[in-house]
């Protein structure tokens, strides 16, 4: 990586946006012998997917995870060089009295029993479920995307689920997903997230979900990407940066969110509306669950929707033994102290006196946390603009890490394509 002092005055492809998408899009470009400058605002890679070190802690920019069944994680990246750590299949959900387990037997027979008389609905609703994540286990996932679309709400309850179980399992289990806790997004889109999490992990990197953007940036050749070097505008065959400076290329794709890629590309590419989410992090002196299971609010009274140790599932997130908490609150949007003293009277419910003691390290709010996916949902936006222009990112695919990386690979292939 280079300081904005170097950046070259021309290249065959210049990308604006070292995130996910971005660093995806370079690949694929430099892959096939073309040059390409990338050019980022911040001080590092990873856009969204960012970690930072606070306090002896390792904090990502938000609760986030790695869905290992994504097929763009095994195809772009060299996952056992991630060192991944794997939550638990399933979910401990917050009753109002006391913490159930809810698991998926056919990975964890030891909670078949616990799961049975967790009471988050019925036997015929558990039955339910464990015939909906069969048929996904077996299903082809374009098929999936390309199905009848309704909200994950209308297609629950076409499904028979019980009021019970959607509130107390789906609301938080996929409103934390998607940020959705309506439910309102698309059910292709949740098939998708329900059919990875039965048949892969729920991961984080050792060190951090940093380490993925990392290890796209480290296969590009020294000098490709330049940090700390926004960009004004974006017009065909050039791109203007904040300083003045023009960079020419016979390609330029912009690879930033949605909101931000609307603002350099105008009416070329059509505003998408974004889901916010917040997260507190918490430090305590032990944890106060010895689980890897995510933990669920099944009472939605919320702020926070679901809630993970993530020491107990990467103890590497703490450089001193102490555990470290995420609280991550979808669709609030509230002032970092404010926040912060919310979710710790809601977890002083759960988990007693002990919670006082907990140590607030930093509320994130992602005001872009995900662009909002509302059926019919309908992926795969095109990415060639005219005029030598393309855009990528999750919001022309799916909004999750495996949308950003495959419109990232499938716009850089399209650049390669269009210059040949």
């Amino acid at each position: 990586m280079t300081e904005s002092t170097h950046v070259p005055d021309d290249a065959d492809v210049v990308v604006v946006g070292a995130g996910l998408a971005g660093l995806a899009a370079a690949g694929a470009v430099q892959r096939a012998g073309r040059s390409v400058v990338v050019l980022e605002a911040a001080d590092g890679v990873g856009g969204r997917v960012r970690t930072d070190l606070v306090d002896g802690f390792r904090l990502d920019r938000g609760f986030q995870v790695l869905l290992t069944a994504y097929p763009e994680v095994s195809s772009q990246l060299d996952v056992d060089a991630l060192d991944l750590r794997a939550f638990d299949p399933g979910s401990m959900v917050w009753s109002g009295r006391r913490l159930h387990t809810l698991g998926d037997p056919t990975r964890r027979p030891g909670m078949l029993l616990s799961s049975v008389v967790a009471p988050v609905g019925s036997v015929i609703d558990k039955v339910r479920l464990a015939g909906l994540l069969h048929r996904l286990r077996k299903a082809d996932p374009v098929s999936l995307l390309r199905a009848p679309d309704v909200t994950t709400l209308t297609a629950l309850r076409d499904l028979g689920f019980s009021t019970r179980i959607i509130d107390r399992f789906f609301r938080p289990l996929l409103g934390g997903i998607q940020l959705d806790p309506r439910l309102s997004a698309s059910n292709r889109m949740a098939s998708i997230i329900l059919r990875c999490l039965a048949t892969g992990d729920s991961a984080v990197p050792a060190m951090g979900m940093q380490a993925i953007p990392d290890q796209l940036a480290a296969a590009l050749a020294p000098g490709t990407v330049h940090l700390d070097t926004p960009v004004r505008s974006v017009a065909p065959g050039v791109v203007t940066l904040d300083d003045g400076r023009a960079v020419r290329a016979r390609r330029v794709i912009v690879a930033t969110d949605g909101p931000r890629a609307a603002g350099l590309l105008g009416d070329r590419v059509p505003l998408t509306a974004s889901r916010v989410v917040s997260c507190v992090w918490f430090a305590a002196p032990v944890a106060p669950i010895g689980s890897r299971l995510i933990v669920l609010d099944g009472t939605l009274t919320g702020p926070a929707l679901n809630v993970a140790v993530m020491t107990n599932v990467a103890p590497e997130y703490s450089t001193d033994g102490r555990a470290l908490i995420a609280a991550a609150c979808p669709a609030i949007e509230m002032m970092g102290d404010e926040l912060s003293v919310a979710v710790k009277r809601q977890l002083r419910g759960w988990w007693g006196p002990a919670v006082d003691g907990w140590t607030s390290l930093r509320t994130d709010t992602i005001h872009h946390g995900q662009p909002d996916s509302q059926p019919p949902f309908r992926p795969k936006q095109p990415v060639a603009l005219g005029d030598g222009l393309f855009v990528c990112g999750d919001h022309r695919d799916t909004p999750s890490i495996q949308g950003a990386l495959f419109s990232g690979r499938r716009t850089g292939e399209a650049v390669v394509a269009s210059l040949a």
